[in-house]
């Protein structure tokens, strides 16, 4: 996620979307299923196995940059 390359490049939803998903996945124990109700119950279609695809883009950058901020 650090290249000088738009790590969201090419979603069809805005990286607002996508971190708030990953975000909320981190911070609760919801699983993909759960988030992609919740994302449902928003307006937003979007199958389970594409939140775990995001999860698993954007999760570890997103944790690595927020541990040390929250000790």
């Amino acid at each position: 996620m650090r290249s000088g390359k738009n790590p969201f490049e090419g979603r069809p939803v805005t990286a607002a979307l996508i971190l708030w998903a990953v975000r909320w996945y981190l911070q609760f124990p919801i699983s993909d299923r759960a988030l992609e109700r919740m994302l449902a119950d928003r307006g937003v279609a979007v199958d389970h196995t594409t939140t775990f695809r995001w999860i698993q883009a954007y999760a570890p950058e997103l944790d690595k940059r927020l541990r040390p901020r929250l000790g």
